[in-house]
């Protein structure tokens, strides 16, 4: 299958092709699909040996399949990582705020009294 086409219906492609283009004109059409099939063939083959000489012997050693963006399944990698069942650890160093800085120790500043200001720090 070739783009999702059976060989039933790439032979029905075809005949639909010759008559629409004609047999006189069929040749040429049929050289010019050959040529553009050869070229983007030539093209995969100098990529890939573009690659194999970027990435040196490492290339060989690259598991291509791994590397396949149509294994993934967002829903099975969602699903895994909802079931994960490692317990989150919290972090032990942070704790809740409850007051705050001003109420933790300090005075509170009097009725009309201007609050401390860093010229520097804004």
């Amino acid at each position: 299958m070739v783009f999702g086409l059976t060989f039933d219906k790439l032979l029905i492609v075809a005949v639909i092709a010759v008559f629409l283009i004609g047999p006189e004109r069929l040749p040429t059409y049929a050289g010019k699909l050959a040529q553009l099939v050869r070229s983007l063939r030539d093209f995969a083959n100098g990529a890939k040996d573009r690659m194999r000489e970027e990435m040196g012997p490492e290339f060989d050693e690259v598991d291509w399949k791994k590397l396949d963006p149509r294994q993934y399944d967002p829903r099975r990698i969602i699903r895994e990582a909802l079931l994960d069942d490692a317990p989150a650890e919290a972090p032990s160093a942070i704790k809740p705020v409850t007051q705050s800085v001003y109420a933790q120790g300090r005075m509170p500043l009097a009725a009309g009294a201007v609050p401390p200001f860093d010229l520097e720090a804004t």
